[in-house]
């Protein structure tokens, strides 16, 4: 057995404890020897306050994951790139596509891995929905994303900044899983809802296009109260399909077809292991590259201010 990888994280936050830190744990392909972050730290390892003084104090790792929130994410990327350790990036991997496009060469450039971590493309019932739909003749899909801020991310208000990406941050790991599943896409249109009190949409309504003309539309909302909702449906020759639960469950025509308990984050570090271990990358910029459209494309609308 391969001796396992040194790695140290950087931005030790909620989803850090609630994924990275269990994922790490139970995974044999690493060993977690140094964190980095301004305010959180890790028990039993050394800790310090940025990764410059992580890797200048522990030039034994290997790599790192960046957790930190996108727009400051880049400046670690390339210091942990430039000192030839493999990068794993947290979703979204850039506050904008063309910083992601220059770690991608500069990660070529120093002969180490660079990973884009799209964790809802890993959910467990993603891979049945993509077979199903590729053995059907799609006729429509939409994308029904809608979940509570204040309950998955409370007082954060970096995600309300430019470059937080706002209700995208959810909305992107929608994106991960139809652009995995579904044909190439391109929007044609978009109303984003921008609180008058942030700077960055709190919800969204965008229409695509396939590449052979089909029509998908997607609702994204970060004020729903009770149930939330995550789900993919499509009508198809075969049946109306219904990936729910953030790709968890598959049902075509209500009948369950697929449903299993999510293991997203360690199923992303196996994949980072395999291609540090093989000497490549995987840096699929198709989700960025639709937010970014969206913006571009999108009619700005003010809605009532926001607060947490």
């Amino acid at each position: 057995m391969s001796q396992p990888i040194k790695i140290g994280i950087v931005g030790v936050g909620k989803i850090v404890r609630d994924q990275h830190l269990p994922a790490l744990a139970k995974d044999q392909d690493y060993r977690l020897i140094a964190a980095a972050s301004r305010h959180g730290k890790v028990e039993n390892i050394p800790n310090f306050p940025d990764i410059e003084a992580m890797l200048d104090a522990v030039p034994e790792l290997e790599a790192v994951s960046l957790c930190m929130p996108p727009q400051f994410r880049y400046d670690a990327a390339r210091t942990a790139l430039e000192a030839k350790k493999h990068v794993f990036l947290e979703k979204p991997p850039g506050a904008t596509v063309s910083e992601v496009e220059n770690l991608k060469a500069l990660a070529a450039k120093n002969g180490v891995s660079l990973f884009a971590s799209w964790h809802s493309r890993y959910a467990p019932a993603v891979e049945a929905a993509r077979a199903f739909l590729g053995s059907a003749r799609i006729k429509s899909a939409a994308i029904n994303w809608k979940e509570d801020v204040r309950r998955w991310h409370p007082n954060q208000e970096w995600i309300w900044a430019p470059g937080g990406f706002g209700v995208f941050d959810p909305g992107i790991n929608a994106l991960s899983i139809v652009t995995h599943i579904l044909p190439p896409m391109f929007i044609i249109s978009a109303i984003l809802d921008f609180p008058e009190n942030r700077a960055a949409p709190v919800a969204a309504h965008v229409s695509f296009r396939t590449s052979n003309g089909l029509p998908v539309t997607m609702e994204l909302d970060w004020l729903q109260t009770g149930p939330q909702s995550w789900d993919i449906v499509a009508d198809t020759d075969k049946g109306a399909m219904v990936l729910s639960g953030g790709g968890s469950k598959l049902a075509v025509d209500g009948r369950v077809v697929h449903d299993e308990l999510e293991a997203e984050y360690p199923m992303l570090y196996r994949r980072f292991a395999e291609i540090v271990r093989a000497g490549s990358s995987d840096v699929d910029l198709t989700p960025l590259q639709h937010v970014a459209d969206a913006f571009m494309l999108g009619k700005r609308n003010v809605v009532e201010a926001f607060f947490d």
